[in-house]
């Protein structure tokens, strides 16, 4: 189980930002929390592309407690591996 923060540096007011992902709901709530992310912020939840949008001082917090850095490109990856089948439906 991986949590991953990307290279994104997108202007929010003041502050830059960039995602955070994670295998799996727990692990990324888990992460939110040790690194002080309000579990509020969380986009898209229950989705495949749940994830946060978090500023870069989060962001070193969470690779200190050791999520896996990414380019915008893989985390891009990651998630359409995630997309569900559309066949199926």
């Amino acid at each position: 189980m991986t949590v991953y923060v990307d290279n994104m540096r997108a202007s929010f007011g003041r502050m830059k930002m960039c995602h955070m992902i994670a295998d799996t709901t727990e692990e990324l709530l888990a992460m939110a929390d040790r690194i002080g992310v309000q579990r509020k912020w969380l986009q898209k939840a229950g989705r495949h592309d749940e994830h946060f949008d978090i500023a870069l001082s989060k962001r070193k917090l969470a690779v200190e407690a050791g999520a896996v850095e990414v380019s915008m490109m893989d985390l891009g990856r990651i998630l359409r591996a995630r997309r569900p089948d559309r066949s199926e439906a």
